[in-house]
Parts: structure tokens; sequence; C-alpha cells
């Protein structure tokens, strides 16, 4: 019921990668005759970007019967070959039934349920630039059962493209799954405390004022242990390298020391003022928010990443197989943060096992819950009776 089978492939003229993919995936088909494929994921790198019509259409005609789901990004991955800043395409497809899950565009599409589909989860792949795109989340997670929404935002240098049957370029689209598709997912945070949580006491908009009653400037240089008559210059690379962890105030504090819990958002800080002693961020704000300064850390990365892998395979013991398995991380990790190339999904794929098809992309946010995150990683699995 749930045969997974995936193929990737890289070329400077699409129809030739989309030839070899398909090559690699008519064989698996052949071996597993009983399956008929009726869901398929596809991500392109936005090289191919003017082509993504033609090669859907060329899709449907080698399977008229599947529903395509899938987005650009400027890096993707399968197994463990990522391609970064070339042109390549990853497919996987996957013979569930075709009561178990349905495609879906824009939050509200979800409101008139097929019978015989309750919306379970959604994969959500969205424009980052839609304006209103965290409420839609919000909109979208509460009318799913679980609430839990996981996928990522396009993350193309030109056009910003995602598709679920059709193409669309504002927005968000993805498929819903039905209870009858079980799956496990985890957020893996990219990105280390410097800091103490503290509240936001005082802020407009995206102008944080003051932490725990106190100049926020003055907060962040306590925190990275820099004294308060730095000179501007060393000032501003220094906070060009250091985000802000949100918190919101209805969510729970993490109980670990020294890490960030799956509630937690990274911002950028984009603006400091001076004399005022603001700093700005690149969200909007709330007082009674919590708030930790943080930076990106490679190898506190790469033993969460190691954790949530390990976790899920916990979560699936001896009663659970593993069939395929989808990995959205942030564009600004993949495998050169990890110290080589390939190594970010090269972790992922052997600590899941080298047999489960694995397939992902690079993301411009990424999605879990109704939460939009940067610099993490969202991995998911879909799983079967042993």
């Amino acid at each position: 019921m749930t045969n997974f089978i995936h193929a990737h492939a890289g070329h400077a003229d699409w129809r030739i990668a989309l030839d070899r993919c398909w090559g690699r995936i008519r064989q698996q088909l052949e071996q597993c005759q009983s399956a008929v494929p009726t869901l398929g994921w596809c991500y392109l790198t936005d090289h191919y970007a003017p082509a993504t019509g033609g090669i859907l259409d060329a899709l449907r005609q080698h399977a008229p019967d599947t529903h395509w789901v899938g987005t650009l990004g400027v890096g993707i991955a399968a197994g463990s070959v990522e391609y970064i800043d070339e042109p390549a395409m990853v497919l996987m497809l996957a013979s569930l039934p075709p009561e178990s899950f349905r495609v879906f565009s824009g939050p509200q599409a979800l409101d008139a349920a097929t019978p015989g589909c309750e919306a379970f989860t959604a994969l959500v792949h969205a424009n980052g630039a839609t304006e209103d795109l965290p409420l839609q989340l919000k909109q979208l997670s509460g009318r799913t059962t679980t609430g839990y929404l996981f996928g990522g935002l396009s993350s193309a240098r030109n056009q910003m493209l995602h598709f679920a049957d059709d193409i669309f370029v504002g927005g968000l689209s993805g498929v819903a799954f039905s209870p009858e598709v079980p799956l496990l997912s985890r957020v893996t945070q990219g990105c280390q405390p410097i800091g103490p949580q503290r509240t936001i006491t005082r802020c407009e908009g995206n102008y944080l004022v003051t932490l725990d009653g106190k100049r926020a400037l003055d907060c962040v240089l306590a925190d990275l242990g820099l004294p308060p008559d730095i000179a501007d210059e060393p000032l501003r690379r220094v906070l060009a390298s250091t985000l802000a962890g949100l918190i919101a105030t209805d969510e729970d504090v993490p109980s670990q020391p020294g890490l960030f819990g799956t509630n937690t958002e990274v911002r950028h800080l984009v603006g400091v003022g001076r004399d005022s002693g603001v700093l700005v961020v690149a969200d909007h704000i709330k007082p009674g928010m919590r708030l930790a300064f943080c930076t990106r850390n490679a190898e506190a990365a790469k033993h969460d990443l190691l954790r949530i892998v390990r976790d899920i395979r916990g979560a699936c013991g001896a009663t659970q197989r593993i069939d395929g398995a989808l990995y959205i991380s942030c564009s600004g990790r993949g495998g050169p943060h990890f110290g080589e190339p390939h190594m970010e999904f090269r972790l992922v794929n052997h600590e899941l096992g080298e047999n489960v098809p694995l397939v992902g992309f690079f993301a411009g946010g990424e999605i879990a819950r109704h939460h939009l995150y940067g610099y993490t990683g969202v991995l998911t699995v879909f799983t079967s009776p042993v």
C-alpha cells in the first residue's frame, strides 16, 4: 500500500535529467508490479524555473494517474546527494490509497471535506513573499485535525513557484493526509543561545526597545560579552552574525537550558539605534514574548540533526517500518555548513538507512505546525506496520 520509490539526476537540459530519472523510476516500478503510484513529489533547482510547466506536463504523460506536488529550491537533494546551484531534479512516488490524501491550494481549500479524507496533517509549499503567509499558515493549521503542518518555502533566486497539480506563484499549496497515512515528523534547530532567555517589555512593530526593562542594545552587548563603548563598525559586524530566538506568549518555554525548543523561531537583527538602544528584528514582535540572542553553530546543528533522526527511529521501534522520508532544510545550512558538500543529507541518509527513499530541498524558510522557521530542518517519515 505504501511503496515509495525515488530518483534524481542533474543536467543542463531538463529533458535529459527527466529521462534519466524516469528510467530509474520505471525500473523500480517493474520490481514492484503491484504498486500503482498515486502521489508524486518533484523538487527542481531554480535553473529549471522556466521549464516547470513542461516538466509537469511530461510527468503527467509518464504517470497520468499521479498527483504531483513540489517547489523550486536553490538546492535539492535525494539520498546522500545534494544539488546546490546546479540544474537538477528529484522525484519520489508513493502508492497511497487515493482517498487517503487530498491535493490543495490556499488555506480555504480544506474547508470542504472530501468524503473519506480527513485532513489529519498537511505538507505545505509556499511563497515566502506572500504578505499574510503567517496568518494563512495558522488558518490552514486550524483546518487539520492535529494542527500539524510540515514543509517549506520556495527558495528560487528569481520567480518563486510551487505546484500541486497546477503551478502557483503566490500563496501556498500542498497535500493533506488522512490518518490512513501514518507519519512522524521532527524539527532540528541550527542555532544555539548565547545568553539567557529574556522577556520583551517594550516594542513597536519590529522595533525592540527593552528586554526585562533594560535597553535592548545593552542586553545584547552583555550577552555577547562586549563593552558598551564598542565602536560602530565592529558592532555592526557582530550584530550581523547575531540572531534573535523568539517564543510567542502562548508557547511553552523550552525545558533544556542552552538549547532551543521546537517553538523557537529564529529571526535576523536588521538594524540598531546606537543612541536609543533599539534593535530592529526581522519580524513583528509583541510585549511578553520571550527572546534569547543566538548564533549559528555547526557542531550543535549536527548533534541535533542526529538526535531527531534517532528519535524517529526509536519511535518506530520494531513495529513500524520507514517507507519514505522528506527532509526540508534551510538554504543557509546545507552540506558545507556541516563541514563538506553533501554532508547534511549524508548524515540523514545514513541514520535513516540507505534503503529508505529520501528526498527534499533547501528552503527559504521551514514550516512545522503553524510556525515559520529559519536555519532549521524538518524531517518527516512515512511509515507502515512491519
